[in-house]
């Protein structure tokens, strides 16, 4: 039983709040990834599980155990960090050993282990090497194994791969990916990178400000963003924004000529200013001389940027700009004039104040005779 559990955690720098009032459950064996900006309480959050610094509040427990005010040598967690932290003077094989060693382990147990960990990372070949003779990929796999010799009831990873360069990180996400599959470890994930979060994780937890703003699976937060902060995260390009006024069943957009038509289930929508959010994937380039189709929108292609599998066009309409993602046989010149047809039916709508989501998509049905809920 490993399943971790925050309750009304919070964390106080002298007059400085970094977390305040969190309540997160993990589950036995689940991969959670904390995601969010610089600064917003995610690793701050994985040293207080971990016991590197002590909660001003509130309570922690791991496998129902309360660990609010033990050391971490007493909370059977693992952990591994941006930096590997590898004794450069230790050979691979000592790295490993060295937490056994100090645990008084038996020699032919501490071999024991070595080799299985070994063979799961794919790192014999690399034993009796020095870390200065590894890449960054090697490193990262040494960490890992060091950790796993402890054996630990839950791994903390605190952006692990951000050392390494872009093809390394897509091979290490797999195998990590694979390794908790294979082990159900309860394992909890610190990264900025939100791509990182969508492919790894069997839930996100999207932090800001100290504070959680969405715990879901990945596809839910992407699909279903609770308000516009998560949605403007979440997604590589970022979700597209306009400004949006309702009136008489309609959304228009000022200086953007286009004039959508909310559907039946929105009619019941108070008229007034909200944001009109678009995946770039939702915007749809139409032929040429294809004019005032429903839902559709005239920008000026600022820029072309072709990527090989998709070309991305950054749009602009007055001072409103957006990205939209085509297929990469399109044929677009920068400064040409084109027009854009929106998907409305998964588009959102977020109130402009609060910036909570009015509705979670545009084609999920709405009660029309009451105020839609906010989130």
């Amino acid at each position: 039983m490993a399943e971790v559990i925050l309750e009304n955690v919070g964390k106080s720098f002298g007059a400085h709040s970094v977390l305040s009032g969190m309540n997160l459950t993990v589950k036995d064996g689940e991969f959670v990834v904390l995601v969010g900006p610089s600064g917003c309480g995610k690793s701050t959050t994985l040293q207080l599980i971990a016991g590197l610094e002590m909660a001003t509040e509130g309570v922690i427990r791991i496998g129902g155990k309360d660990v609010t005010d033990l050391p971490p040598k007493a909370r059977n967690i693992a952990m591994v960090f941006q930096s590997y932290a590898l004794f450069p003077h230790m050979t691979v094989r000592d790295n490993i050993a060295f937490g056994p060693r100090l645990r008084h382990e038996g020699k032919d147990k501490i071999d024991s282990e070595i080799r299985n960990v070994a063979d799961m990372l794919q790192i014999e070949q690399y034993l009796d090497r020095k870390p200065k003779a590894l890449s960054g990929g090697q490193r990262q796999r040494v960490a890992l194994a060091r950790a796993l010799v402890r054996r630990p009831g839950v791994f903390l990873m605190d952006e692990p791969l951000s050392n390494l360069d872009a093809k390394l990180r897509i091979e290490a996400r797999s195998f990590l990916a694979k390794m908790h599959k294979d082990l159900g470890i309860t394992t909890i994930y610190v990264t900025h990178d939100q791509s990182e979060a969508m492919t790894m994780g069997s839930r996100i937890v999207v932090m800001s400000n100290g504070r959680i703003e969405q715990s879901a699976p990945p596809l839910q937060i992407y699909n279903h963003p609770v308000n516009r902060f998560v949605a403007d995260f979440i997604g590589s390009p970022a979700m597209n924004f306009f400004p949006v006024k309702v009136a008489d069943g309609h959304l228009a957009c000022e200086r953007i000529a286009f004039d959508i038509s909310l559907p039946d289930q929105l009619r019941g929508i108070d008229e007034g200013e909200l944001a009109l959010g678009v995946r770039p994937e939702h915007i749809h380039i139409l032929p040429k001389g294809v004019a005032d189709r429903e839902n559709s929108a005239t920008f000026r292609v600022d820029v072309v940027q072709h990527l090989g599998h998709e070309t991305l066009l950054d749009l602009r309409a007055g001072e409103h700009h957006g990205i939209c993602r085509a297929g990469a046989e399109e044929q677009v010149v920068p400064g040409e004039t084109r027009q854009f047809e929106f998907d409305i039916e998964h588009a959102h709508l977020f109130d402009m104040t609060s910036g909570m989501r009015l509705t979670a998509q545009l084609s999920e049905p709405v009660d029309v005779h009451s105020t839609p809920k906010l989130g």
